[in-house]
């Protein structure tokens, strides 16, 4: 779609000239206008440019201001009226005429509107507005050719096939791991262990394959609403045999309902989105020191982490022009497989999540979020607060409670950046030993150049308070400490309409005075990514 450049800057370099104390008022209403208009309130601003002209302001300016006001709230005709009386202006002309051929397309007429970004497109005075005709005059180019009797067939056959339609997705990397089991790269003492050996971790590099694969079918069941099942596979694969202890994956099956009802008139948008989830994640429960499998006694546990999780989600968003708010829940069980030698890690998770966001105009929004959840196990005991897990003790559940606030701004139509921080607090609901508060502080950017590079790149602090558990759950030794920084780059390059060719790198750090948690990793990957 089309969309106006409207160049107010303009309305801010020119001074109109009258009489002192008429001059003051008309100007004001003029400013405040002009002010509106920076805010997306585009009938409001048509009402003070129109006391502007009632308090005695005349000329060109005014017409074109008042021009661009009526294309943006829709009123093509009105807008051509203005902006025609604007062209004659010698300081107003090349941008006009900009704005009259998006006007003219806006009113399905496009020989006059490429006639008018023909005019904007070969003036020489302003280069800018010369690059923006055309591609303007290239996208309606575009445009026709899908209006070719051939397209409008096949556009006609995609609107009956919309009763049932079928989405695939899938990513298939290779790259390179530099710690392939998360080890620590420094000897240290394990203290955890009542004999206090010195332990040495080896840090392994290798080949991976990074996979993803995700296919959707919807039904429309209504005019608003679709019924849908969909699956999901995901996972990392390590072609070297002595890394195969690393490879892990994801099944993910769930169907639901969609339901989205859009008011243009008024700018309402609905959402509901609910659905019944089934996932079965397998990785082998690995020592980080070596890679190899974790035992107990000479009894392996390499199937600890294997589990089945299953449960209702349910979300609703509603949205007008500026304001926007909604909420999240889930309610899921986590059933771990059962190792008999070392007790298991199943529980229940539920988390609500509650979210609003304010556009303060097109290109800036704030978003304040506030989240509960809880993971309440069953055959866990929790930690005494002298760091250890006695039978006796209850059964361990943590409390989340979770607020954020985040920011973003867009620089370009195809340029934005945000900013994150997110405050965490944990309540072990036994005696408190493994509570914590953490603080997150994150930004995220994205660039798309060109009509096929995409860029994406992010990154997150996170700094951990533990106020009562010690460093390997020793009490004769300090507090915990925690750091961790995570950072990602990606860069896709479109190279069909469905195919992409795909960068990303990752750095992972984790940095604690219990040295069994803490490593430094680097991921790089090369694949491609299919998208229909």
């Amino acid at each position: 779609m089309l969309r106006a450049r409207a160049c107010l800057a303009v309305a801010l370099l020119c001074v109109v000239a009258a009489s002192p104390a008429v001059a003051m008022t008309a100007q004001e209403l003029f400013d405040d206008g002009n002010r509106l208009f920076r805010d997306d309130l585009y009938w409001a601003a048509l009402l003070r440019y129109g006391q502007a002209a009632d308090a005695g302001m005349t000329g060109p300016l005014l017409d074109y201001n008042t021009g661009v006001a009526h294309y943006r709230a829709g009123q093509h005709v009105r807008a051509r009226e203005h902006l025609l009386r604007a062209v004659e202006s010698p300081g107003l002309r090349v941008v006009t005429q900009y704005n009259l051929g998006l006007n003219a397309w806006k009113l399905g007429e496009t020989e006059e509107a490429l006639r008018w970004l023909r005019l904007a497109r070969d003036q020489q005075d302003n280069a800018r507005i010369a690059e923006y005709a055309r591609e303007a005059i290239a996208r309606i180019r575009a445009n026709e050719q899908s209006a070719d009797p051939i397209v409008i067939e096949e556009e006609r056959r995609q609107r009956e096939s919309d009763f049932a339609r079928l989405e695939l997705r899938g990513t298939m990397s290779f790259g390179n791991d530099d710690n392939v089991f998360r080890s620590a790269d420094t000897p240290y003492i394990d203290y955890s262990d009542p004999a206090q050996p010195v332990v040495t971790p080896e840090v392994v590099s290798g080949a991976f394959m990074p996979y993803s694969l995700s296919a959707k079918y919807r039904v429309k069941a209504y005019e608003h609403e679709n019924f849908f099942g969909a699956y999901r596979l995901a996972g990392r694969y390590y072609p070297d045999e002595e890394l195969e202890n690393a490879n892990e994956f994801v099944h993910e099956l769930s169907f639901g309902s969609e339901y989205a009802r859009h008011n243009e008139d008024k700018g309402r948008t609905r959402e509901v989105f609910s659905a019944f989830t089934i996932a079965q994640h397998d990785q082998v429960y690995y020592d980080p020191d070596d890679g190899s499998a974790r035992s107990v006694d000479g009894d392996l546990i390499d199937e600890r982490m294997n589990y089945l999780r299953y449960g209702p989600e349910l979300s609703f968003r509603q949205s007008h022009e500026r304001l926007a708010f909604g909420f999240d829940a889930t309610g899921q069980l986590w059933n771990y497989t059962d190792t008999e030698v070392a007790p298991e890690y199943d529980h229940e998770y539920f988390i609500v999540n509650l979210y609003t966001q304010y556009a303060f105009t097109s290109t800036s929004l704030i978003r304040v979020a506030g989240a509960w959840s809880s993971r309440r196990f069953g055959d866990r005991r929790a930690y005494n607060l002298d760091g250890e897990q006695l039978p006796a003790n209850e059964m361990l559940r943590y409390d989340y409670l979770d607020v954020s606030l985040e920011a973003r701004q867009r620089i370009t139509r195809k340029m934005w950046f945000g900013v994150e921080y997110r405050r965490t607090e944990r309540t072990d609901e036994f005696e408190g030993y493994n509570d914590y508060t953490r603080d997150q502080y994150g930004v995220r950017f994205y660039w798309q150049f060109g009509y096929r590079f995409n860029l994406q790149a992010g990154g997150a602090y996170q700094l951990y308070n533990y106020p009562r558990a010690y460093a390997y759950n020793d009490p004769n030794l300090p507090r915990k400490t925690l750091e961790r920084l995570d950072v990602n780059l990606e860069i896709s390059f479109r190279m069909t309409r469905h195919l992409y060719l795909v960068l990303s790198a990752d750095h992972f750090e984790k940095v604690s005075n219990d040295i069994r948690i803490a490593y430094d990793r680097d991921q790089f990957a090369l694949g491609v990514r299919w998208s229909q």
